[in-house]
């Protein structure tokens, strides 16, 4: 029997912790728990053994935190192969010595994160990473691995890299969980449902959480996972909140508390049960001697069409979705322009007002004959979703292009397009398997565009079969039944939307449509692409690839939810009608082309602008400036757009956008603009936007992180412009530093970034740090606040050892602590002045000690 059959056949158990129990046994402050793979092998097969004998069905191999980062062969440490073969042997030696207990017993060679941010937010690139876990999952796999456990993950896009590691690398079963906090959000961001969309893409095996929570707070999270999730569930909770004892981690929760909250977690949708931090052979004991014989609830198959993006996930055909169409060359002179030169500011501020406009996904083209596709159309997606949440569909009818930006994409994205010709399938298809995507089918083949509604449903079908046989369901595929030119065929209108009727009501098919193409070659083309769009709404069309600047369409379709029921009490209506269309009529004068406020845009000679191919997002005025589509407001020489509620350099910081950041801050100085009030005046109050954003949930890490990015670059122009510091001048010292044998240095980087931009003079003392050189630091420099990170529990009692050290020898210093196995409770215990659950927190009681 192999693990998938086991499935089937009741609820699996994982086992429990491996790193707590190994510092009962007597693992040192620090010590890698890996190196007991060859140091004390009886002891890992012992506990495996123990696990097993606990009633559980699969054990992790002691290999969390195995990579070629921290078992490199050099300075007396074991190589990767090494240690995984090491670790292997032992987990197969616990499977043959309890061969008597007749049951099903699997070994899952566990891979953890890297501990590094991946790039644009951190410095380890993402094919790197990939290699990075390559190497463990091949290891594994020689070594007689049955299944890969992907866990304690907590960044959709390092998820990422290890699955596409373990597809590429073995043909091993793949599970996968990620680390939630209490409010159902990765560390970067993604809720349930975008990490759904995207581990289903990519055909994982299992999926769900583990580890940072107990069950009480998994509790109200297994919901969402089941709502969404068509895959069986895992669940691995912690056993409850830590402490210290004696300079040892414990937890708070007993076998039996944890078994009776776990059989809440099975009847809310788990099939998959065990345990991470603090959890023993005798909480999974009780777990299955709680739970046997229970039926748990495999999920059936969900048919919800999602595409995501790091943070979120948009479900198309519940509500109609915007598909903003305006990264596109086609008909538009500037961004042809942009795109040849490269100027990706351009595109971003693009985005933005197309976002600002309401879009829910932003189509991205960057197809031009004298440009490399390739390179420009994967630039653009990173580009892109370094400044927007907004999931994206890729556009492009390069399949070398496609699937680069399909692997590099953070989420799953929307894939346009194939049709019905053969090898047009044949090319993409195996891309969306691999990679996940929501497919853009259009209803055309080797003969053309059929006339009738008929023969494009024949094409529909076409599609759905061949997708089925790439292992692609229906609900993967967004149908375009294609609009062609009414004023060439009165008929056809009528045949589109038949279509989209037909593909409603007999196939439950989700359909997209290019809706402008219809009035192509009229006049006021608006009229008629908003009552075009009102018809094909009624007939159930799921999403309009538009133009959000129209003013006509938005009205259309904020008219439309409110008339059938999809805006509760109006209330979207009533802001649009109210607030949101504002934005869409500028008045400029005769003779001015203006793009983005198609039929809303009026010149002074009375000639309503239409359809607006022209300058991206606005109108030109004479004096030549853009006026912002989001809002109106003038852009600079610079690109950088403006919302109407924030000058253009906090924008620019708020939005991410360096580059424009810095043009900006660079014009502001050589209009006599004084340094220091260009950073209390712009930078700093822009870095609260983002700040209270993140504090309230509004806004995430990665945009945190852009906006720190963007206020470094406009800094960087300033200060070589700032007063030099007075030698009396007291400097804003903090060390910040992550603990002795933990390499793990995501939260620390994140909070140095963060205090860099606040002013604070940041000494980072790297990863793996010596209390002494933190203690020496901080007297020669007379620091008055020391910031310290663990991410592991092994490395937690390293922390401890370093406030002591502190409180002998430099007692005035404020100590402050964060990471992932950290909460308040435990950070006083081990004697800190204050926890910072996040990377903002730290940031405020900074400013609170310098006061």
């Amino acid at each position: 029997m192999n693990i998938k059959e086991l499935l089937k056949d009741g609820l699996v158990y994982f086992d429990g912790g491996t790193g707590t129990i190994l510092q009962s046994q007597g693992l040192a402050p620090g010590e890698l728990p890996e190196s007991w793979n060859i140091k004390y092998p009886e002891r890992i097969t012992a506990l495996h053994k123990s696990y097993f004998e606990a009633g559980a069905n699969i054990i992790k191999t002691n290999t969390f935190g195995a990579n070629r980062l921290k078992f490199d062969g050099k300075d007396g440490r074991a190589d990767l192969k090494t240690i995984v073969t090491a670790a292997l042997n032992n987990a197969k030696k616990a499977v043959e010595e309890t061969a008597y207990m007749n049951r099903p017993h699997f070994i899952a060679l566990d891979i953890g994160p890297t501990g590094k941010l991946l790039k644009p937010l951190g410095d380890l690139d993402f094919e790197d990473a990939i290699d990075i876990f390559a190497e463990v999952v091949r290891c594994g796999s020689e070594c007689g691995a049955d299944l890969i456990l992907i866990e304690t993950m907590n960044d959709s896009y390092e998820t990422k890299a290890a699955v596409l590691a373990a597809k590429e690398n073995s043909s091993l079963p793949v599970f996968v969980t990620t680390v939630y906090d209490q409010n159902a959000k990765l560390m970067t961001g993604a809720d349930p449902a975008a990490m759904i969309a995207l581990l289903e893409g990519l055909k994982v095996d299992a999926l769900g959480m583990n580890c940072s929570l107990g069950p009480k707070q998994m509790k109200n999270i297994v919901p969402l996972l089941a709502n969404y999730s068509s895959t069986p569930i895992i669940v691995n909770p912690n056993a409850g909140l830590p402490r210290s004892e004696n300079g040892r981690t414990v937890y708070d929760v007993t076998p039996e508390e944890f078994a009776d909250e776990m059989l809440d977690i099975i009847n809310s949708g788990a099939c998959i049960v065990g345990g991470c931090c603090g959890t023993t052979p005798a909480h999974i004991r009780a777990l299955v001697e709680k739970t046997a014989g229970i039926k748990p609830v495999i999920p059936d198959f969900k048919d919800f069409t999602l595409v995501s993006s790091y943070t979120n996930a948009v479900e198309i055909g519940k509500k109609p979705v915007l598909i903003g169409e305006r990264i596109n060359p086609t008909g538009k002179p500037r961004m042809k322009a942009a795109l040849k030169e490269n100027n990706m500011d351009y595109l971003l501020n693009e985005a933005l007002a197309q976002q600002e406009k309401g879009v829910h996904i932003l189509d991205v083209n960057v197809g031009l004959p004298d440009i490399d596709e390739v390179a420009m159309l994967s630039n653009a997606v990173s580009e892109i979703q370094a400044v927007t949440s907004l999931p994206l569909q890729l556009d492009t009818s390069n399949p070398e292009a496609m699937e680069k930006a399909l692997r590099l994409y953070n989420g799953k994205p929307m894939i346009n397009s194939v049709n019905g010709k053969a090898e047009v399938m044949e090319a993409i298809f195996p891309l969306a398997a691999k990679y996940g995507g929501v497919i853009v089918a259009l209803t055309l083949d080797e003969d053309g565009i059929p006339a009738t509604s008929e023969g494009r449903i024949a094409i529909a079908e076409r599609i759905y079969r061949t997708a089925a046989t790439y292992g692609i369901p229906a609900r993967e595929i967004v149908v375009d039944p294609l609009a062609l030119t009414v004023s060439s065929d009165s008929q056809a209108a009528l045949a589109t939307l038949e279509a989209i009727k037909i593909l409603k009501e007999k196939y439950n098919g989700r359909t997209s449509l290019g809706v402008s193409n219809i009035s192509f070659g009229l006049p006021n083309r608006d009229f008629v692409n908003s009552t075009f769009y009102a018809m094909a709404l009624h007939n159930g069309l799921s999403a309009a690839i538009m133009n959000p600047y129209s003013l006509d369409m938005m009205k259309t379709y904020h008219a439309f939810l409110a008339l059938s029921g999809q805006d509760a009490n109006c209330v979207d209506y009533i802001d649009f009608a109210t607030n949101g269309v504002n934005g869409y009529t500028i008045n400029v004068p005769a003779g001015v082309s203006v793009a983005g406020a198609s039929g809303g845009a009026k010149t002074s000679g009375g000639n309503n602008a239409s359809g607006g191919a022209n300058a991206s997002g606005g109108a030109n005025t004479s004096g030549g400036a853009n006026a912002s589509g989001a809002s109106g407001s003038a852009n600079t020489p610079g690109g950088a757009g403006s919302s109407g509620q924030y000058p253009p350099l906090q924008y620019a910081i708020i939005k991410g956008l360096k580059d424009n950041a810095a043009k900006l801050a660079d014009e502001m100085l050589c209009n006599n603009t004084d340094p220091l009030e260009i950073i209390n005046g712009q930078i700093i109050p822009a870095l609260d936007v983002c700040g209270k954003g993140f504090e309230k949930g509004t806004i995430f890490l990665p945009q945190l992180l852009m906006s720190a990015e963007a206020s470094k670059a406009a800094f960087d122009i300033i200060k070589a412009k700032l007063p030099t510091k007075k030698n009396d001048e007291a400097s804003k010292y903090v060390i910040v530093a992550t603990v002795k044998n933990d390499i793990h240095d995501i939260g620390k980087n994140i909070v140095k970034v963060l205090l860099e931009n606040y002013g604070f003079d940041v000494i980072d003392l790297g990863k793996d740090v010596e209390p002494e050189l933190i203690v020496k630091t901080a007297i020669e420099k007379h620091v008055q606040l020391v910031g310290l990170s663990a991410l592991m529990t092994t490395t937690v009692p390293s922390m401890e050892a370093t406030i002591k050290l502190l409180r002998e020898n430099a007692p005035w210093v404020k100590v402050m602590v964060g990471g992932a196995v950290l909460n308040q409770e435990y950070a006083d215990m081990i004697g800190a002045d204050f926890y910072g659950k996040d990377a903002m927190e730290s940031v405020r009681y900074a400013e609170k000690v310098f006061a």
